[in-house]
């Protein structure tokens, strides 16, 4: 899917800096993005306030520029790493905000589901695919996934991540990193402790996440799957289901 009307952008929260809390940016100070609307319902989704239509009358209907002066305002003018995510941030009109943000000396990380491809996803800086795994009650489409990598063409780095509850979901993160060999794999565990009434609820398992981490590392390596990360949420183990870090 592509498209070249630019519209106003449905946003849901723009928030940060704080740090980036998983996959290949852990750890990088950044700001984020977080577009309204989705067209997956995941089973264990934690941002529900972005995805279901019941939650629109708080999205902002925003301009491009209204979007680039928040986050110049939020970095303190001093260009950054800003995360696209939803949601999911694809089915929104972002490519004038990438190449005005990287021209601004601002870089564009986007994560997606990989169900709809942008022709503006070659201007990202870096793309992160993350297809759900049968935990979410999802079906991937894989043709819409490889038109995604397509679509990106050579130009940002691209990854693909995974949330890992159980064996089923670790053998789908299994069988589409062997669909897109060359592409790096980011593991995680999924959190189980469902977000509070408001999304804040900072009450976190942490004990059965950390559980489930070490398994995911006992069979990647019982596996000899090498080529693959493991990493947590850095911010649920920091800040649990809290909205905004």
């Amino acid at each position: 899917m592509t498209g070249t009307v630019e519209s106003d952008i449905r946003v849901s929260e723009i928030f940060g800096p704080t740090i980036q809390g998983e996959g290949a940016l852990i750890g990088q100070p950044t700001v984020f993005v977080r577009t309204g609307g989705c067209d997956y319902r995941c089973s264990w989704c934690d941002s529900l306030h972005a995805v279901d239509s019941r939650f629109r009358a708080d999205w902002r209907a925003m301009t491009t520029g209204e979007v680039l002066d928040e986050v110049r305002a939020l970095s303190g003018g001093q260009p950054l790493m800003v995360s696209l995510s939803g949601g999911n941030p694809a089915i929104q009109p972002l490519g004038s905000l990438i190449r005005q943000g990287q021209a601004a000396g601002y870089r564009f990380a986007l994560e997606t589901q990989g169900s709809v491809s942008r022709d503006w996803f070659s201007d990202l800086d870096v793309l992160v695919l993350s297809p759900k795994p049968p935990s979410s009650a999802m079906t991937t489409d894989w043709a819409a996934l490889r038109a995604c990598v397509e679509a990106a063409a050579s130009g940002p780095r691209i990854v693909l991540k995974f949330v890992v509850f159980d064996e089923a979901d670790y053998a789908y993160a299994r069988d589409a990193a062997a669909r897109f060999p060359g592409l790096p794999v980011y593991l995680q565990p999924g959190n189980h402790t469902p977000p509070g009434p408001q999304d804040d609820d900072a009450f976190i398992d942490t004990d059965g996440i950390l559980q489930r981490m070490g398994w995911l590392v006992e069979r990647l390596i019982a596996d000899r799957w090498f080529a693959a990360h493991v990493l947590p949420q850095l911010h649920v183990l920091l800040w649990g289901n809290k909205r905004g870090v």
